[in-house]
């Protein structure tokens, strides 16, 4: 692979409960999951249903380079149960090998790794976060902290943005972090991933304000690419607001306001068929033109 290329993938774009048959053929039916592979690194951000696919291509991409160990930094926007509920079945996370770091946000009164437990381990499933196989560090990260990753095969280093020193290479890779609070109960977590001068915004689970989210417009500014919740349509957004959730007008106001080069719609409605999705990024497209939905299966490289 090249070691200058930044490839963001998805795996899941459905927002809310997992939507397989024939009405979501083209957009797909998994739950959040996006893949950035930034050179060597590999990022995955929220373990919806899509991880479970994403983690059997691991494993193939794996056993082509003869059997590497897998090494994934896997990003959590929050505990909701779309975003966390494939990680029981991610494969890597079974194997001896595979080495997982697995950061996100502290929830109410529990840490990460409790939360891990409790809300997608036991009881509702048979195996415990200490009974897989693979190496786990897990940590709770907070919005006055940044991410860095150096080496290939480098652990990465948290930081607090105002009371550390940050200190970056030419290579090293950056995760900074923006929390809204526009996601019931306890807000989400944003982040934006930046690799040798690029970068890209992941915004799922937000939901607009009057006259645009100035805090996220100013957190994606310039970036190349910003992933955008887009749940509702505006018809259908009238009754569930509060719900932590955008339309795409909102995503392509931010997009538009922060200078972005292009935006996806994401996180769909899972009463949405495709023609519904075509439809919204039709409409989307007239307002800012580099828009496109989601879909299992799309790959951009920046």
């Amino acid at each position: 692979m090249n070691n200058d290329a930044f490839l963001v993938r998805f795996w899941g774009t459905r927002g809310s409960f997992p939507v397989p048959g024939p009405s979501t053929v083209r957009y797909g039916g998994n739950t959040a999951c996006v893949e950035v592979q930034a050179g060597p690194h590999t990022l995955i951000i929220d373990a919806g249903t899509g991880i479970i696919n994403l983690g059997y291509d691991l494993l193939r991409r794996a056993r082509e380079q003869g059997g590497t160990p897998i090494r994934a930094t896997l990003l959590l926007t929050h505990m909701h149960h779309d975003h966390t509920q494939g990680f029981p079945y991610f494969p890597p996370a079974y194997i001896g090998t595979s080495v997982l770091y697995i950061l996100g946000p502290r929830t109410f009164e529990e840490d990460l790794e409790e939360a891990l437990n409790h809300a997608v381990l036991p009881p509702s499933f048979p195996v415990s976060l200490h009974d897989l196989p693979s190496l786990k560090v897990v940590r709770n990260m907070r919005e006055t902290e940044t991410v860095l990753i150096d080496e290939p095969n480098g652990d990465p280093r948290i930081l607090n943005i105002y009371r550390e020193q940050i200190v970056t290479g030419p290579d090293t890779l950056r995760v900074r972090i923006h929390k809204s609070y526009a996601h019931p109960r306890n807000g989400v977590y944003i982040y934006r991933i930046e690799w040798h001068g690029r970068s890209l915004v992941f915004a799922s689970d937000t939901e607009g304000y009057v006259d645009t989210d100035q805090r996220l417009v100013q957190f994606a500014r310039g970036t190349d690419l910003i992933i955008h919740d887009a749940q509702y349509s505006a018809d259908d957004y009238v009754g569930k607001q509060g719900w932590g959730h955008s339309t795409p007008e909102m995503a392509c106001a931010v997009a538009r306001m922060a200078n972005a080069r292009r935006l996806v719609l994401f996180h769909h409605e899972p009463r949405y068929d495709d023609a519904k999705i075509a439809q919204l990024e039709r409409e989307a497209q007239l307002i800012f033109p580099q828009t496109q939905a989601a879909y299992e299966g799309l790959e951009i490289e920046l």
